[in-house]
């Protein structure tokens, strides 16, 4: 008997032992349907127990039906929040091309736009030609957003009439000749003159527009054709007693084409907005026409 007892014993502890434990029956509601398979899970470790003092389980992002998203795209963002990877936020840049200002609100005065206002009322001619002697800066700066045409033709037209006895050999001819062959030859000469101008003017405009100034031609064209015509105003003065060949006139000369220089890059640089030296170079060529047709005299 003891030995049945103790063999059944082990047989009943061995068999326990492998008999495997079976799941509890699905819950089944009034519905008849089973409840999901998470529904008897318990919560991990750390989180606090339903009813167990009032504390909720803290809510995530929830997931396309409805269940928290613990595992997701970390770079998906809600619609409404802003994108932390556009440009302008720290660690991303945005592109530029290459002669865009980054820090231009478009409020500022940009190269090929007018001003939204003149700087200043219109110079009569008087106040335009004493202040390109006197007040070269202010006038330049004024007067840069109005046409000259008036004043710019008729100064440079009585200019060019007077021009023409600044050369020895034109000087002798005209007054040698009669009055009604002088008179064509001295009006063919002062329009000549006005041409020149108004041709010279537009190169230095258009110069100055390469370089990346935004003035208006018709101003930049008129204020050099009175540049031109006032500074070599004291030379041909002495030219007409003296001659054009005489060491005082060419002195003068020499003398008034740097204040020609001066005043053509003022202009330039005023009228397009141009620093100094690029308003010099704008410039450059007509100075060198000056300088050889009327200056020099070796054109």
């Amino acid at each position: 008997m003891a030995g049945f007892r103790i063999g059944r014993g082990r047989d009943n502890r061995t068999s326990q032992q492998q008999q495997p434990q079976q799941a509890p029956p699905p819950y089944r509601g009034g519905g008849g349907h089973a409840a999901p398979p998470y529904a008897q899970q318990q919560p991990p470790p750390g989180w606090p127990q339903a009813g167990g003092g009032g504390h909720q389980r803290p809510q995530g992002p929830q997931g396309p039906y409805g269940e928290p998203e613990y595992f997701g795209d970390p770079y998906r963002q809600h619609p409404s929040a802003p994108d932390p990877y556009a440009a302008n936020n720290p660690g991303h840049t945005q592109a530029f091309s290459v002669n865009e200002d980054p820090y231009d609100s478009g409020a500022t005065y940009r190269a090929g736009a007018a001003p939204a206002a003149p700087t200043g009322p219109r110079l009569h001619w008087k106040q335009l030609l004493s202040g390109i002697v006197l007040r070269p800066g202010s006038t330049f700066w004024q007067m840069r957003d109005y046409p000259v045409w008036g004043t710019a033709l008729i100064v440079t037209f009585m200019y060019g009439l007077l021009a023409l006895f600044g050369f020895d050999k034109a000087r002798e001819e005209t007054i040698n000749a009669t009055i009604s062959t002088a008179i064509p030859y001295a009006l063919t000469t002062a329009v000549a003159f006005v041409i020149g101008g108004m041709i010279l003017g537009a190169v230095t405009h258009t110069l100055a527009r390469q370089l990346g100034g935004d003035g208006a031609w018709q101003p930049t064209v008129g204020l050099s054709m009175l540049i031109m015509s006032i500074t070599d105003a004291p030379r041909l003065v002495f030219a007409l007693f003296l001659g054009g060949e005489n060491s005082l006139v060419q002195g003068l000369g020499w003398a008034t084409w740097l204040a020609a220089a001066a005043l053509f890059t003022s202009m330039v640089s005023k009228s397009h907005d141009l620093p100094w030296p690029k308003a010099l170079g704008a410039s450059a060529i007509q100075l060198i026409a000056l300088l050889s047709i009327i200056k020099l005299g070796t054109i």
